[in-house]
């Protein structure tokens, strides 16, 4: 296998192989793949004239533009530590994540009073206005292998956002970024990416994956004017092939179509992340849209980490309640309590081994060692592997309701719920409970004209799992809510139980 080049070198020359392609399109304006260079370069002269260089922090608070992806990228050509700022953040978040930088990268999207606030000492550079109108730099990637090179910070909506740092010399080895390293089913998947959608947030580690693999496979990120998605309707409207999608996206996804009026014929790949689908979706999924349909699962501190295809579950029909096979270069392991190997079709704790995994949480050492050991990455999420290689996930190894004292996972009891003929999609959160300490409440979206029985709901749960298991209140919702990045918020749910009481 060649050996991998200093990010992001490989991009500088696929941008430069084919300059008058398309690299952006959002609304009217088309960013060139020569014009994209030329930002990154012109960019790259703005930072260094602030101070810019190796080891250097640079936080870039930026929309979903051409403008703020090239500021990033000329940070990374500085070997600089880029700390992508997510829309949304809080203000008592906001110095956690970009307290220590040198630099702030910002345009008229991005910038905010708050942030400004919480980074006194970090020199401002404002892409509308401090950019040079030419660029000259010479664009020689100088990241160190073990400098940290990226630090994307979750969305803190559980607590203190936590800073994943992946190195250089992990950025150098991220299959997306490093087309001379794809086999032929890394080609064949980015073959789909020849108008990708891209929206919410540069700040998104799965968005940078996927974006890295579109333009380096020779496509074009298509940017919907208002930043933000209308699906389904942009299919069509915008011509897209490829777009990543949570769970519930799907839902909605799915139910247009069944509705009628929806225009897909552009699309060639639908990735569905975040969360196992239901088998029974997946079955319409693929009923409705064809082979494009696929389920990936992965986590910003490792990548993408298996696919499920259409082809996958026509070979073996069983792998539809999987979320697939290892991906490139992926290395799974299921492990019991005392980290030994259990055998195959036994449930245990998902482990991990990839080129490009994270190297720490940013300055938080106790978490880092919790999660990475000898090489292998803690995935926290339950699951087994079965005699055909493909990964059951079974829940989360935290997102646990303690009943009585005794553990029970919500992905367990979700998946039982989900398994009703009744039920779309199912949600199991824990509340505390004077009795119990904790007790599970239930939140269902029936099918299209059932009306589920809550009774028969939780005598079903308690006959699967146990009577601690039970949950103490099933409740109807016409749609979950979702938080920012477009999975289901279950704070908001606990909330709306809060309110019927």
């Amino acid at each position: 296998m060649p050996s991998a080049q200093v990010f992001p070198q490989a991009l500088l020359d696929e941008l430069a192989h084919d300059p008058d392609g398309p690299a952006f399109e959002r609304g009217a304006r088309v960013t060139t793949r020569g014009e994209l260079l030329d930002l990154v370069r012109r960019a790259a002269s703005a930072l260094r004239g602030a101070g810019a260089g190796p080891g250097a922090g640079v936080a870039v608070a930026v929309g979903v533009t051409a403008d703020g992806f090239a500021a990033q990228i000329a940070a990374h050509v500085l070997g600089c530590r880029v700390v992508m700022v997510r829309k949304g953040l809080g203000r008592a978040h906001l110095p956690h994540v970009v307290g220590d930088v040198d630099l702030l990268v910002v345009d008229a999207e991005g910038d905010h009073p708050d942030l400004r606030a919480a980074a006194p000492t970090a020199k401002p550079v404002v892409l509308e206005t401090d950019l040079p109108t030419a660029g000259h730099e010479r664009l020689t990637p100088l990241g160190r292998p073990g400098d940290a090179a990226l630090v994307t910070y979750t969305s803190g909506s559980t607590g203190r956002p936590k800073g994943v740092v992946m190195t250089y010399a992990a950025l150098s080895a991220y299959w997306a970024w490093q087309p001379d390293r794809w086999d032929a089913r890394v080609r064949e998947h980015a073959e789909r990416y020849s108008r990708f959608l891209l929206f919410g947030t540069l700040a998104s580690a799965v968005m940078f994956e996927h974006l890295g693999l579109c333009l380096l496979g020779g496509g074009t990120a298509v940017v919907p004017e208002s930043g933000l998605p209308d699906l389904p309707a942009d299919f069509g409207r915008l011509r897209g092939t490829a777009c990543l999608l949570t769970v519930p996206r799907l839902h909605h996804v799915l139910d247009a179509v069944r509705a009628g009026g929806v225009d897909t014929s552009s699309l060639r790949l639908l990735l569905v992340a975040g969360s196992p689908l239901a088998p029974h979706r997946m079955a319409q999924a693929h009923e409705l849209l064809g082979d494009v349909v696929r389920q990936a699962y992965g986590q910003t501190e490792t990548g993408m980490l298996t696919v499920l295809t259409a082809e996958d579950v026509r070979r073996h029909p069983d792998a539809v309640r999987s979320v697939g096979r290892p991906w490139a270069g992926v290395r799974v392991r299921v492990v019991d309590g005392d980290g030994a190997d259990v055998p195959t079709g036994v449930a245990g704790e998902v482990l991990v081994r990839v080129d490009c995994a994270f190297a720490a949480y940013w300055r938080d050492p106790e978490r880092t060692a919790e999660v990475l050991r000898e090489g292998w990455v803690r995935t926290r999420d339950l699951g087994e592997l079965d005699a055909g290689g493909f990964l059951h996930l079974t829940g989360r190894a935290r997102d646990v309701i303690i009943v009585d004292a005794v553990l029970h996972h919500a992905g367990a009891i979700e998946r039982v719920l989900a398994g009703h003929p009744d039920v779309d999609q199912a949600y199991a959160v824990g509340a505390p409970d004077e009795r119990t300490g904790e007790a599970v409440h239930a939140f269902v979206v029936p099918r299209a004209g059932a009306t589920p029985d809550a009774d028969a709901l939780r005598a079903l749960v308690a006959g699967e799992l146990g009577a601690g298991a039970r949950p103490r209140t099933v409740t109807a919702v016409v749609a979950v809510p979702l938080l920012p990045g477009g999975k289901p918020d279950k704070k908001a749910l606990l909330a709306l139980l809060d309110h019927a009481g």
